[in-house]
């Protein structure tokens, strides 16, 4: 066990540092297609999507929008994209489902496992940008066992909005020194350090791809540096 002060809860940024979201939506969208006799570039569509994420987001933390949950942005996003890719024809229900996908996204192979060491231990629960239904559906389906599920909409604020992290931490009556965010992404955890936060970061070097630029390894001085959550769980004295 590390000599590192130890925090009570611990939070988790959830798309890239608990789920496989790019290979999850890929897959998604092969079984869709393949069911309806489509074609088209899945992966290509896929990082499309993800790229249009931070400046959807981007429009409601600057106040150029009304406050609009992620699944809003999701689905304004993927229509755009079918337009883009002469999939116009698409009905409502078929539009749904594939939004509904981030619902449905697969944890990568280490998170249960680890997630259900840690939990012995420590309050464990969500610190992200999704929504609370599209988090608590994730859950239900992947087998992720949070104690509590903190979305944007809990904080009514994007990350990394001061407010994001500051709402987790006063929604679970403790001060920032005694929570620790775990995430995949530098920026997030220099946000959440910024905040008073403990930070942990896991290492995700597939998240984007085979062509992944950034976060492939630590940048900061954050409290701790696993290779993932069962590795996290051994440096906090998880059994």
């Amino acid at each position: 066990m590390s000599d590192h002060p130890m925090p009570e809860a611990l939070l988790f940024d959830v798309f890239g540092t608990v789920v496989d979201w790019r290979s999850s939506l890929i897959a998604e969208f092969e079984t869709f297609a393949g069911a309806r006799g489509l074609q088209a570039d899945w992966a290509a569509l896929v990082d499309q999507w993800r790229a249009l994420y931070q400046p959807s987001m981007e429009a409601v933390r600057s106040g150029k929008r009304p406050w609009a949950i992620l699944d809003v942005l999701h689905r304004e996003s993927l229509d755009t994209l079918l337009a883009q890719h002469g999939l116009s024809a698409l009905g409502e229900a078929d539009r749904v489902h594939l939004t509904t996908a981030w619902h449905r996204l697969k944890p990568w192979p280490d998170v249960v496992a680890g997630l259900t060491r840690l939990k012995s231990r420590f309050i464990i629960g969500t610190l992200s940008n999704g929504n609370v239904g599209l988090l608590t559906r994730m859950a239900k389906n992947a087998g992720l066992p949070w104690d509590v599920v903190l979305g944007a909409e809990t904080a009514r604020a994007y990350k990394p909005m001061p407010e994001a992290y500051r709402a987790g931490a006063r929604l679970l009556n403790l001060p920032p020194p005694r929570v620790m965010l775990v995430a995949a992404h530098n920026g997030d955890l220099a946000a959440a350090a910024s905040e008073g936060f403990m930070t942990a970061f896991i290492a995700r070097p597939t998240e984007y791809g085979p062509a992944q630029a950034r976060d492939l390894k630590a940048e900061g001085a954050w409290s701790f540096v696993a290779s993932d959550f069962c590795a996290l769980a051994d440096q906090l004295g998880c059994r």
